[in-house]
């Protein structure tokens, strides 16, 4: 076998494809409901947010940061969207008004960051209790409902008569221009760069700092975004919408092979991820199991997603003699730079 096809058949993220396979074996074989158009429809409607949300992450944690106020900007955004439908504005204003509160939120978080040197896990655990907050001072504990059906119908409507549903086409558009950036621009290669050396980086001209505050905007406007889309695919606006979230979006992102320590990964990884995530929760649904049980087999899924990429790099490492071999640069196709 060719080297080269050996290091890519032992790649984590061949893995997790083995393990997508693996997963709508047993589905099919546990349910004949299993591989149903519907239930593929809502396969992928369950983990629409989790899957836009993890476009942004990708970058954030590539570069070596991590952002775990999404899911509260996402009840934020509900909650704001919620409130200024109940005080007459249109939707055509609402929704935009929506995305600019999600990117002052990502600005907080990333002039934090960046700008007084915080860690952005204490920035942005500290943020997640405070989004979360303003969405209840907002909109209280009520949940507004009554949204014009055409738009609603975008959150949980199918695209042109398909079992493909009509946020997934928003994220496949999303993902394809998420992944020409990362992999295949010079602005990808600096997240690369900025994850494996940022010191290095910044004296080699880039500008860390900003690039780091683009990316936490661009996090937070995402999550707003998907508020939207939680709202119209719900028909209920609340304060509450999308609590514990992140931990589901951090889980598919490491999942995919991107390192938390930052500088390594692909989104084509993540986005493989995301379908299995979506294969194991509705294997687990269409058999009546618990959601306690869910909430246990995304904790493990994020245990894994740390614990199996260092495992995995620790055996390559004694197969070649105690030192893993040198890779270039950036990787042709799957564009992980390191």
């Amino acid at each position: 076998m060719p080297a080269e096809l050996r290091q890519r058949l032992g790649r984590w993220e061949t893995l997790t494809v083995v393990l997508l396979v693996a997963t709508i074996i047993a589905g099919a074989s546990s349910s004949p409901d299993f591989l149903t158009g519907g239930n593929f429809n809502s396969m992928l409607s369950d983990v629409t947010e989790i899957a836009l949300i993890a476009l942004p992450m990708t970058y954030i944690i590539i570069t070596g940061e991590i952002d775990l106020s999404v899911a509260s900007v996402l009840g934020l955004s509900s909650a704001l969207m919620g409130s200024l439908w109940n005080h007459g504005w249109p939707m055509e204003l609402i929704i935009p008004a929506v995305l600019v509160a999600g990117a002052v939120a990502g600005l907080v978080n990333g002039l934090l960051v960046t700008r007084l040197g915080l860690p952005s896990l204490a920035v942005t655990i500290g943020t997640l209790t405070l989004y979360r907050g303003l969405a209840f001072v907002i909109l209280g504990d009520q949940a507004v409902a009554d949204f014009p059906e055409n738009y609603t119908n975008l959150g949980f409507g199918s695209f042109a008569g398909t079992q493909i549903p009509n946020p997934m086409v928003l994220f496949a558009v999303l993902a394809v221009i998420f992944g020409f950036v990362l992999h295949f621009t010079s602005f990808g290669r600096s997240l690369y760069a900025i994850g494996a050396n940022e010191e290095a980086s910044f004296f080699a001209g880039l500008r860390v700092k900003r690039i780091k505050l683009s990316l936490f905007v661009l996090s937070s406007m995402i999550a707003a975004l998907a508020g939207v889309v939680f709202a119209f695919r719900f028909g209920s606006a609340r304060a509450d919408n999308g609590t514990g979230l992140e931990l589901s979006v951090v889980a598919v992102v490491l999942l995919g092979g991107v390192s938390i320590f930052g500088g390594r990964g692909t989104l084509w990884g993540v986005i493989v991820a995301i379908l299995l995530l979506a294969a194991i929760r509705s294997a687990l649904t269409i058999n009546d199991v618990a959601d306690e049980v869910l909430t246990i087999v995304t904790g493990s899924l994020l245990l894994l997603s740390v614990l199996g990429p260092s495992a995995a790099a620790r055996l390559r490492e004694l197969r070649h003699g105690g030192a893993e071999p040198a890779r270039p640069p950036v990787e042709s196709g799957a564009g992980a730079a390191h």
